[in-house]
C-alpha cells in the first residue's frame, strides 16, 4: 500500500501565494495529488474566482510574521525598481523616438482581438495569467512604458489632503465598515449610467454601459488587491488587521469606502502604465476614469465628512506600537 500523501497545506487555510515575483494572500480551497505531486487550490483574497489555480509547494508558504515581512520586502523590492527603470527612461532621449518595427519573431504588445482594451486595461500586471513564453512583452518594451496621468478633479484633492491631515497628523481613523462602501458607490455609479442608457436607443448607449461595468469591474479589482498594501496609512494598519479578523470573507472593497478609494487613483496612473495599450485605447480609457472621477467629485459632499473620522482610543495606540 503506497504511503499517504502529506500535504503541507490543509483545506481552507489562509496562506501567501507567489503570482509573479510578488506574494498575495489568499485561501487554500482543495488540496489533490497531481502529476503524482501534492498540488493544491488557490484563492487569491479580493481576487475574482476565474484567477483561481492549481500551485505546487514551491509556490505557497505558510502566514506566519516572518513570510508577511518577506512579502512586505517583495512589494518594496519591485516599487524599487520600477521607480528607477522609470526614472532611467525618462532620461533617455530616445524615448520620444516612434517605436520601431518590431523584428520577425517579436512578441507584439498590441491588444489580443479576443480581449477588448478596457478589459486589458484592467487587469492588474501582477494578476496576469502566466502566457506562453512566446506570448511575454520584451522586457525593453515593458519597463520603457511612461507613467499614465489621471487627473483628481481638485474637490476630491482637498478630500485627500485633509484625509492625510486627519490620519497621520491628528491620529484620527475613518468609522469602518463604512456606511457607503466602494461596492456601493460602483454599483450606484454603474445604474447611473444604466439610466442614461435607457434614455437613448443608439447603440453608443448600451455600450457606453457595457464599459462603465468593465471599467468598475476593474476598479474594483484594483482597489481589492491594492488596499493592503498600497492605500493605507501606518497608523491605519492596526485597523485594517483587525478587520480582516473580524469580517475574513468579505472584498474590502464591501467594508472601506471614498476616503480611500481616492487614494487608489493617486496611483492609478503608474499601474496602467504597464498595460499593453496604444495611445487611442489609453486615451479612451482615461476618459471614462476621469468621467468616474466626475461623479465622485459631485457625490464627495454627501459621501466624505468630518463626522466620519473618529480620534484613536488609547488602546488602538498600544495595538499600533507593538
Amino acid at each position: 500500500m503506497p504511503p499517504k500523501t502529506q500535504f503541507k497545506f490543509a483545506e481552507g487555510e489562509k496562506v501567501l501565494c507567489f503570482h509573479g515575483p510578488l506574494l498575495y494572500e489568499a485561501k487554500c480551497l482543495k488540496t489533490e495529488v497531481r502529476e503524482k505531486a501534492p498540488k493544491y487550490l488557490i484563492h487569491y483574497n479580493g481576487w475574482s474566482k476565474n484567477w483561481d489555480e492549481w500551485v505546487d509547494d514551491t509556490r505557497a508558504l505558510k502566514l506566519t510574521d516572518a513570510n508577511l515581512k518577506k512579502q512586505k520586502e517583495l512589494q518594496q523590492q519591485q516599487s524599487s525598481t520600477m521607480r528607477r527603470k522609470r526614472k532611467s527612461v525618462g532620461e533617455r532621449a530616445a524615448i520620444d523616438k516612434p517605436a520601431d518595427k518590431p523584428k520577425k519573431g517579436t512578441p507584439s504588445t498590441t491588444t489580443s482581438a479576443a480581449t477588448s482594451p478596457v478589459e486589458a486595461a484592467l487587469e492588474p500586471a501582477q494578476k496576469r495569467r502566466r502566457l506562453n513564453q512566446s506570448q511575454i512583452e520584451a522586457e525593453d518594451s515593458y519597463t520603457n512604458r511612461i507613467e499614465v496621468k489621471v487627473t483628481v478633479p481638485d474637490v476630491l484633492k482637498h478630500c485627500l489632503v485633509d484625509d492625510w491631515d486627519l490620519i497621520v497628523r491628528q491620529k484620527q481613523l475613518v468609522e469602518l465598515p463604512a456606511k457607503v462602501t466602494v461596492e456601493s458607490i460602483l454599483s450606484d455609479y454603474t445604474q447611473s449610467k444604466s439610466r442614461g442608457a435607457a434614455s437613448s436607443a443608439t447603440p453608443t448607449a448600451s455600450e457606453r454601459e457595457a464599459i462603465a461595468t468593465e471599467v468598475c469591474d476593474g476598479i474594483r479589482e484594483y482597489f481589492n488587491v491594492l488596499l493592503g498594501t498600497q492605500l493605507l496609512y501606518k497608523f491605519e494598519r492596526p485597523q485594517y488587521a483587525e478587520l480582516l479578523q473580524k469580517h475574513p470573507d468579505l472584498p474590502v472593497s464591501q467594508i472601506y469606502g471614498l476616503e480611500h478609494l481616492l487614494r487608489l487613483f493617486v496611483r492609478l496612473g503608474s499601474v496602467l502604465a504597464y498595460t499593453p495599450l496604444d495611445a487611442d485605447s489609453m486615451s479612451l480609457l482615461l476618459g471614462h476614469i476621469n468621467h468616474f472621477l466626475r461623479f465622485l467629485a459631485k457625490q464627495s459632499s454627501t459621501l466624505i465628512s468630518l463626522d466620519n473620522y473618529h480620534p484613536a482610543p488609547p488602546e488602538y495606540y498600544r495595538r499600533q506600537a507593538t
